[in-house]
């Protein structure tokens, strides 16, 4: 059974809905991506760049990551990006969310273990989708690459 923007009545996001937001989406902010390409972070963002989206590279300590521009915040990029990727501790997803609510991004999506219900609900509330403790990267591989996850009969 299914409830508002896809979540289900035990609380969990439907491939389905993962699918459609992955397929409307074209900028993704990733905010902490690392310039380091042993990273999660910065395999993800590749594998995201790979996939024909734009990454737009967020981490204050950057200036260019995987030849992007890097920005210091959400507010500082001066383009609609669609979806924001997290990569952050859990103690540091309110101002993110906050600011993603600010500039109209249509969905938050917090990575593997990162996971903040508070936010999360903040998020909802404004209209945001929200997706928590999931990698971007397995979702998108398991719903396009049938390869990658074969239907056994």
């Amino acid at each position: 059974m299914s409830d508002r923007k896809g979540i289900t009545s035990d609380g969990i996001i439907s491939d389905k809905t993962i699918k459609e937001i992955l397929e409307n989406t074209d900028k993704v902010a990733v905010v902490g991506l690392s310039p380091k390409p042993d990273r999660d972070s910065n395999r993800v963002a590749r594998y995201l760049m790979d996939k024909g989206y734009s990454v737009v590279p967020v981490n204050p300590g950057q200036k260019e990551i995987l030849g992007e521009r890097c920005y210091r915040s959400l507010e500082e990029i001066p383009f609609h990006v669609d979806l924001v990727n997290i990569f952050l501790n859990p103690v540091r997803i309110p101002p993110i969310v906050d600011q993603a609510i600010k500039i109209g991004a249509k969905v938050i999506w917090m990575q593997l273990d990162v996971i903040h219900e508070e936010s999360a609900e903040r998020a909802r509330s404004a209209g945001l989708q929200v997706i928590m403790d999931r990698c971007i990267k397995v979702e998108h591989a398991s719903l396009f690459n049938p390869v990658h996850n074969p239907v056994i009969p």
